[in-house]
């Protein structure tokens, strides 16, 4: 899948720029981001730190100019490239950033055409946009950890200062959704392959992440909650590790 063409449509009006950078990063995870787009109407001073972020990162602006006041005309030019794009066939999937749930519909009718469709936006994001994303990522998390320190005090502000800056608290509905996520997919002993879990959580909720509550992998996040057996497996020559994961 990280071959795949992905077209990054941008709307300007409803994301900030600081960490624009850190999500074109995220995308290369899951593709090759061919088409980068952003739509705004550029004679907005308040637009105006977007200039080196776009230079920087090789991103095409669009003008749309506010023909009413009040009405955003970048959500139409937006939507009416990705029609384009969705009909010519030159992507594979599309990865939306905005914080408006103008853009549910959309989302949807690419998903209906077979494409993949990834989502960003600020936690103030509208669950129905990002319910209708095969995946959707937080912009807040995207920002840069700083390396881990060394002294065990340190590790441990470290570890306060992650929790603070995460979107969502641990609690009771998280534990319930990796537990009956477990129930779903396991063998008939229980056991279910981490990884395959991490991927069968997201189609139940596609904001889920565990960055979400302060952890960057989905491993530390299940230690963490304390509630799962846990079993790791070496396989192969090259000492490949394999965890799986079991309800108590």
């Amino acid at each position: 899948m990280k071959d795949d063409k992905l077209a990054v449509l941008i709307d300007a009006d409803n994301v900030p720029y600081a960490n624009i950078r850190e999500m074109l990063v995220e995308i290369a995870k899951y593709g090759n981001p061919t088409i980068k787009r952003i739509y705004a109407d550029w004679t907005k001073p308040s637009l105006s730190g977007w200039k080196n972020v776009l230079l920087e990162n090789a991103i095409t602006p669009i003008q749309q100019y506010s023909y009413t006041q009040g009405k955003n005309s970048s959500d139409s030019a937006l939507i009416i490239d990705a029609m384009d794009l969705l009909y010519a066939k030159k992507v594979s999937g599309f990865c939306i950033v905005s914080s408006d749930s103008d853009f549910t519909r959309l989302a949807t009718r690419l998903r209906e055409a077979g494409m993949f469709v990834m989502g960003f936006g600020e936690k103030k994001t509208p669950k129905p946009f990002i319910t209708a994303c095969d995946k959707f990522i937080y912009i807040e998390i995207l920002k840069k950890q700083a390396p881990a320190p060394q002294s065990s005090s340190t590790k441990s502000k470290q570890k306060t200062k992650a929790e603070s800056s995460s979107v969502n608290k641990i609690d009771k509905e998280l534990t319930t959704l990796i537990r009956e996520s477990i129930d779903e997919i396991s063998d008939e002993n229980g056991w279910a392959f981490l990884g395959t879990l991490g991927s069968y959580i997201i189609k139940k909720k596609t904001d889920f992440d565990p960055r979400n509550y302060g952890f960057p992998k989905l491993f530390p996040l299940i230690k963490h909650l304390n509630t799962f057996e846990i079993s790791e497996k070496e396989t192969g020559d090259n000492n490949i590790r394999h965890i799986y994961v079991k309800n108590k």
